[in-house]
This record gives C-alpha cells, sequence and structure tokens, in this order.
C-alpha cells in the first residue's frame, strides 16, 4: 500500500475529501516524527509503539577490500507491534 491508497482508504472510511484525509495522515506522521526527534516513545494502544533505537559505535569491514574502519553510533525509527495488531495478523 503507498501512501495515496492509505489517502483513498481513510478518505473513505472516514466520509471525509481526500484532501483532508492527506492532510490529516501528514499531521500524524509529522507528529510522530516530531516527537521521536525529542526521544519520546509514541505508543497507539492496540497497534504499537513507535522508538528511537540506539546503536554504538562499532568497528566493522569493508567487504570489499578487507578494510577495517569504524562505523559511527547513529540513531534509528524502532517499531514494536502491539497486541491487537498481532492478533489480527494471526
Amino acid at each position: 500500500m503507498k501512501k495515496s491508497d492509505l489517502v483513498d482508504a481513510v478518505a473513505e472510511k472516514a466520509d471525509i475529501t481526500k484532501a483532508a484525509a492527506g492532510n490529516a495522515i501528514d499531521a500524524v506522521f509529522d507528529s510522530i516524527t516530531e516527537a521521536l526527534k525529542t526521544g519520546e516513545q509514541v505508543t497507539l494502544i492496540g497497534f504499537g509503539t513507535f522508538m528511537v533505537r540506539e546503536r554504538a559505535a562499532r568497528s566493522g569491514r569493508n567487504p570489499r577490500t578487507g578494510e577495517s574502519l569504524e562505523i559511527k553510533a547513529s540513531k534509528s525509527p524502532g517499531f514494536k507491534a502491539g497486541k491487537s495488531l498481532k492478533d489480527a495478523l494471526n
């Protein structure tokens, strides 16, 4: 499902225009992104939890040359599915 498909589905289910559905979806994504930037978790009961996962610095190896290199510490978004979402899939 692409974003346009999601906008269509939300517009149909909520009985609103596609423009309003697109604005609502953008607002949700922007709010989740802003919360994650500040280090907060976003928990949607029954759906899941978005969180920031931190990766420590580590040494790696270039597969082409075999040369060792240092990989910097980084942050990445994570998602843990909630019970209702897991149950819906099984």
